[in-house]
C-alpha cells in the first residue's frame, strides 16, 4: 500500500505553512502580551472565586449555627451564600466578557489576521 504525502501549495514558500507560522507566532511579543493580559485577569478572578466557593462550603460543614441563621423570612444565611454562588459566577462572566472585548479580542483578531493572511503583512 502506498501512502501519499500532501503536495505544498504552489503560492506557498518551504516552511510557510499555517503550522509553521502558528509555532512561530508563540515567540512574538505581541502573543506573549496577549497571554500576559489573559492571565492577568483569569488567575486573580479564579482564585477569588475558589476561594469564596470554599468559604462557603467550609462554613456549611462547620459553621451550621452561623448558616443556620435566619435573614429575612424564611431565608438563611446559606440560602444566601448559595445564591450568591450563582450571582459571583455570572458576575464574573460579564466581566470577563468586557474585559475580553476591550484588552484581549483587538490584539488576538490582529494576531490571527496575520497568521491566517501572511502576505497581508506590511
Amino acid at each position: 500500500m502506498t501512502t501519499t504525502q500532501p503536495v505544498p501549495d504552489a503560492g506557498e514558500p518551504p516552511g510557510d505553512d499555517l503550522e509553521t507560522r502558528s509555532a512561530a507566532m508563540h515567540d512574538d511579543p505581541r502573543f506573549q502580551e496577549l497571554r500576559g493580559r489573559l492571565l492577568r485577569f483569569v488567575v486573580p478572578a479564579s482564585i477569588a472565586f475558589l476561594t469564596w466557593y470554599t468559604l462557603y462550603v467550609l462554613m456549611s460543614g462547620y459553621a451550621r449555627g452561623v448558616m443556620s441563621t435566619k435573614v429575612i423570612g424564611d431565608a438563611n444565611v446559606a440560602l444566601i451564600f448559595g445564591l450568591l454562588q450563582f450571582v459571583t459566577t455570572f458576575g464574573i462572566a460579564i466581566l470577563y466578557s468586557r474585559y475580553a472585548n476591550r484588552r484581549l479580542d483587538p490584539l488576538a483578531d490582529e494576531l490571527r489576521d496575520e497568521l491566517e493572511n501572511p502576505e497581508g503583512r506590511s
